[in-house]
């Protein structure tokens, strides 16, 4: 079974590329930033406000293709600069206690000023013991 959802980004269509794929239990959500639908920047120079907005926007990828927060098992955030890492890190541990993904986070430009972070997650459905849900 394979599921896409395309949230209308200015580039998924262009780019040709979805904002979150399933693959059976397998689940890919595209590098997500703060951009608003209105395609205003949430929160310009607020990495912890840009985090929560965008791992809520997250939070509904995977829920458009069947999958939860608790599926998550790897997170990567870009982030323009690392002295604001912990407002970041505040945000996911937020979203993700108990769940506890593996990290990893990179230094990176961004194409807009202000835009802070840029965050994508993979995902595998599973039981609560563990076992994969295709």
């Amino acid at each position: 079974m394979i599921r896409k959802f395309g949230s209308g980004g200015r580039f998924e269509e262009v780019g040709g590329y979805s904002r979150a794929k399933r693959v059976g239990p397998f689940v890919y959500v595209a590098g997500t930033t703060a951009v608003e639908p209105s395609g205003k920047l949430h929160a310009p120079g607020d990495c912890y406000a840009q985090s929560v907005f965008i791992l809520s926007r997250i939070e509904d990828a995977l829920r458009r293709v069947g999958a939860e927060m608790r599926h998550v098992v790897r997170t990567r955030a870009y982030l323009t600069d690392m002295d604001h890492a912990g407002g970041f890190i505040r945000a996911h541990g937020e979203a993700f206690s108990g769940v506890d993904p593996v990290l990893t986070g990179v230094q990176a430009g961004l194409t807009q000023p202000g835009m802070m972070v840029e965050i994508d997650v993979d995902a595998i459905i599973h039981e609560s013991l563990g076992a994969s849900i295709s």
